[in-house]
């Protein structure tokens, strides 16, 4: 029962956050490159909850994302999947307590997923291969989630402590019905 609430939170904030996406973060851009909320959110599901559930929330998150704003199916899906992969594989080697261990975590996430997204985009989508608007862009949208990322750590922090909290008691009271 709680591990369908942990689903419906996250598909209610994968909402909240498309629109932060596609209206507020449109008015507040920096040169017209907005922030990757979604690179941000499959880390943290990737983090707190193993690289299973971040990698699978990432692909349905990205494919939705291609669904409603992608030329091509698969972009995005790719992208996010890595993005939680990394998550859960890089959660048991650093601390997710450090505010500053987070913030470096998602800036090297951001340009792995930008290098993914530029180089499926060149070779699926045939797109314009300008490698400084490309550095431009990676190098804003990285600060611009590790600012948010600053500013909504202990947000973080405390959603993803009570959600591994959940998770774990979840998993062990399945273990136990065994025994």
């Amino acid at each position: 029962m709680k591990r369908t609430l942990i689903i419906i939170a996250f598909f209610i904030v994968f909402l909240v956050l498309y629109f932060l996406q596609s209206d507020f973060f449109s008015w507040y851009n920096i040169a017209g490159i907005k922030p990757n909320l979604f690179i941000v959110f499959t880390l943290f599901i990737g983090l707190f909850l193993r690289k299973i559930w971040g990698f699978s929330f990432g692909v349905i998150f990205g494919i939705l994302l291609d669904l409603f704003i992608g030329k091509r199916i698969g972009i995005n899906a790719v992208m996010l999947g890595i993005a939680g992969l990394v998550g859960g594989v890089i959660d048991k080697s650093f601390s997710k307590e450090s505010r500053m261990t987070f913030v470096l975590m998602t800036i090297a996430v951001t340009i792995l997923c930008e290098i993914i997204n530029y180089t499926l985009q060149i070779i699926l989508l045939g797109a314009d291969a300008t490698f400084t608007k490309f550095m431009q862009i990676t190098i804003i949208e990285s600060i611009y989630n590790a600012i948010l990322v600053i500013i909504l750590y202990p947000l973080i922090q405390k959603a993803g402590s009570k959600t591994e909290e959940v998770y774990m008691e979840s998993k062990r009271k399945s273990l136990m019905k065994f025994y």
